[in-house]
């Protein structure tokens, strides 16, 4: 393997190259997309479409390492990590804020916190931290972010406000932190307990979870917003 294209048959480069795409092409509609909603979505739009980006600079970084040299460096991934996934986070706290006022120490928390997640895990795997202290470090800090996201201040907003829409994507998007984010430690335990896998394999299996992970959290949030249009321009906001 070796050049700047990819080899026929290689599924992993080409696993690779749909991340790429798809993520540029979400990047692209949601920035087009903060057209289409009222002024107070726009943020947390641009937040997603940001952390779109992102994935598309890391994914395309970790398919060249590949295509040249056979090998993926989980590295990549945790980088473009350690910046989506505040944004994403960030833009599902803005969107709430868009029916009831959130505190800023809560902002600061849930970044820190997910930042945080991050970096303990990229710690362990990189063998600069024990690895099951990582690993249990790593879901402390996830399981804190879920329990702001469904038990704490931003649920019983979107709770109180009983807007449909709202409250569907809501559902979905805590649904993608909680299920599709499962999938970071889950790669973290098998790379840190030496189950032999491939590190091709691990590389398909990330950039396959770019697809809800990344591209239906943002369109997810798309939607509400333009389904809210109408009634938000009614009521003046």
């Amino acid at each position: 393997m070796s050049g700047t294209y990819m080899n026929a048959g290689d599924i992993v480069a080409a696993g690779y190259s749909a991340s790429v795409l798809a993520l540029a092409a979400a990047s692209v509609f949601l920035l087009m997309g903060t057209a289409w909603v009222r002024r107070g979505w726009k943020l947390p739009i641009l937040l997603t479409a940001l952390a779109a980006l992102v994935g598309t600079l890391c994914a395309y970084e970790t398919r060249a390492s590949w295509v040249a040299t056979g090998v993926a460096p989980v590295d990549y991934f945790y980088a473009g990590w350690l910046a989506s996934m505040p944004l994403q986070i960030a833009a599902l706290y803005f969107a709430v804020r868009q029916i009831e006022p959130q505190t800023v120490s809560l902002f600061w928390r849930l970044i820190g916190v997910t930042a945080l997640m991050v970096a303990v895990r990229y710690l362990g795997d990189a063998r600069f931290l024990d690895a099951t202290l990582s690993f249990l470090l790593g879901i402390v800090l996830w399981l804190y972010v879920l329990g702001e996201l469904f038990f704490g201040r931003m649920d019983e907003a979107v709770t109180r406000a009983r807007i449909v829409p709202l409250r569907r994507g809501y559902f979905w998007l805590r649904l993608i932190v909680a299920v599709g984010w499962a999938i970071y430690p889950l790669v973290q335990f098998l790379i840190s307990s030496n189950s032999g896998i491939s590190n091709g394999a691990v590389g398909l299996t990330l950039s396959l979870a770019e697809f809800p992970n990344r591209i239906a959290f943002g369109l997810a949030l798309l939607t509400v917003a333009v389904m809210l249009a109408p009634a938000e321009a009614e009521a003046g906001k």
